[in-house]
């Protein structure tokens, strides 16, 4: 069976949380490398508009399914994803495993200060996690050579066996797309806003929001004048998309 599943073109991974950490600690000891793209609704959605998105996620390693509603568009096709991989679940719970197989991580984004707060909870978390490096760059729609250098160079003198990013989606799927050949990392992933709620700074929704699909709902509440377009103008198409989908798929065969 393909590890992939086609939604709305873009290719996602059939793989749950365990099987996707399983993944990335195989790469690490393997010393292979791996682009990985936690992909929501929203970035599903944004890549049916931009080729050059589409590209990025069809050329991943892995493409995860973050949300309920993607597990579920893979169900209704008949081609079902084993289960949703946030990065808001994948960043904790592979620094347990990281701190036992003495993996080392860099922290890139967020704002001034949050890298260095997440290490230490992660620290208190995970006694014997390795930090090796951490860096927030200054917010650019576009970051200048020198500053991509920079990060660069930061990144792979810390000898980091994985990179989290934290430059917003797609920003960040770009950014390490455009690099990833130079970085000497194992594991590059963006995982938006995960560094913010794993320190507590943004809280996440109760687990029965998050196993009924509405973790959406509580972050429009506490971000609403950001992130109205995204879950009231864009992500309501999802579903008449996936319909539409079915139908062909029907259709063909």
């Amino acid at each position: 069976m393909p590890q992939k599943v086609n939604i709305l073109d873009v290719a996602v991974s059939r793989y749950n949380l365990q099987e996707t950490m399983e993944e990335f600690s195989n790469a690490i000891k393997k010393k292979e490398k791996l682009r990985v793209s936690v992909t929501p609704v929203n970035c599903i959605l944004w890549a049916r508009k931009n080729e050059s998105l589409k590209k990025i996620y069809n050329s991943a390693d892995i493409v995860t399914a973050d949300g309920v509603p993607v597990v579920w568009a893979s169900k209704f096709l008949g081609d079902p994803i084993k289960g949703r991989v946030t990065g808001l679940d994948l960043l904790p719970r592979f620094s347990a495993i990281a701190a036992k197989e003495g993996f080392s991580f860099f922290f890139l984004g967020a704002a001034e200060g949050v890298a260095e707060q997440l290490s230490k909870k992660l620290a208190g978390m995970y006694p014997g996690l390795k930090v090796s490096g951490k860096y927030s760059p200054p917010y650019a729609e576009t970051f200048s050579d020198e500053e991509n250098e920079k990060m660069i160079e930061l990144i792979n003198q810390s000898k980091a066996d994985v990179l989290w990013v934290s430059l917003t989606a797609p920003k960040q799927d770009f950014w390490i797309a455009e690099h990833f050949d130079r970085l000497d990392v194992s594991i590059a992933v963006g995982v938006g806003a995960a560094f913010d709620v794993v320190c507590g700074n943004i809280k996440r929704s109760p687990e029965w929001m998050q196993m009924a699909g509405l973790e959406w709902l509580y972050r429009f509440f506490q971000e609403p004048g950001r992130l109205f377009k995204r879950y009231f103008v864009e992500a309501p198409i999802f579903i008449p998309l996936i319909i539409k989908q079915k139908l062909y798929k029907k259709r063909s065969t």
